[in-house]
């Protein structure tokens, strides 16, 4: 499968999608334009807990693995095979970034053994801040939310730095 692999040092130059802002001569906000609704955010502009919350609900384990958790694979394989259909993922923070960059939504074994393998590599090359980072701006969070600041926007009206613990866990939860 990692011959199959895309190339993860992509990710030195990966800009993300984001809006195009249209602005009126005095800088007035006139339009904006996007097909995926997102504003790029550091890691340092966000709150601690918004960042703990995150790793509480998505990846316990993401300052103590390399990429993937053994036991949250293991974990979902039994509820999976005890359904005989594949309802649980089981993927670290590393693995579900892996999986929008570079792979597709499929639910196959295959998908998942590259998601792995993809998650071992980005680990080895980057730093878990940057991962986070990575992760935060890139993450699906419903309502045509890309990435914590346009989550954040559009479900409490404010910056991401300015979350409080009770949205932010909310955020994490979605």
């Amino acid at each position: 499968y990692s011959k199959q692999l895309p190339d993860i040092r992509q990710l030195d130059s990966f800009v993300p999608i984001t809006k195009t802002k249209v602005y009126a001569n005095n800088n007035e906000l006139i339009g904006e334009y996007f097909s995926e609704d997102r504003e790029l955010v550091k890691l340092d502009q966000c709150p601690k807990y918004l960042i703990n919350a995150t790793i509480a609900a998505e990846d316990a384990q993401f300052f103590n693995h390399t990429g993937i958790n053994i036991l949250g694979i293991f974990r979902a394989f039994y509820k999976n095979l005890l359904s005989a259909r594949i309802k649980q993922g089981g993927s670290s923070i590393t693995q579900q970034l892996a999986k929008v960059l570079f792979l597709s939504a499929e639910r196959t074994y295959e998908r998942k053994i590259k998601e792995a393998l993809l998650a071992i590599e980005i680990e080895r090359t980057f730093q878990k801040q940057e991962i986070l980072e990575l992760y935060l701006n890139q993450i699906f969070y419903g309502a045509r939310s890309y990435g914590i600041e346009s989550a954040s926007r559009n479900y409490f009206g404010k910056h991401a730095k300015n979350l409080t613990i009770a949205e932010s866990a909310t955020l994490a939860g979605i």
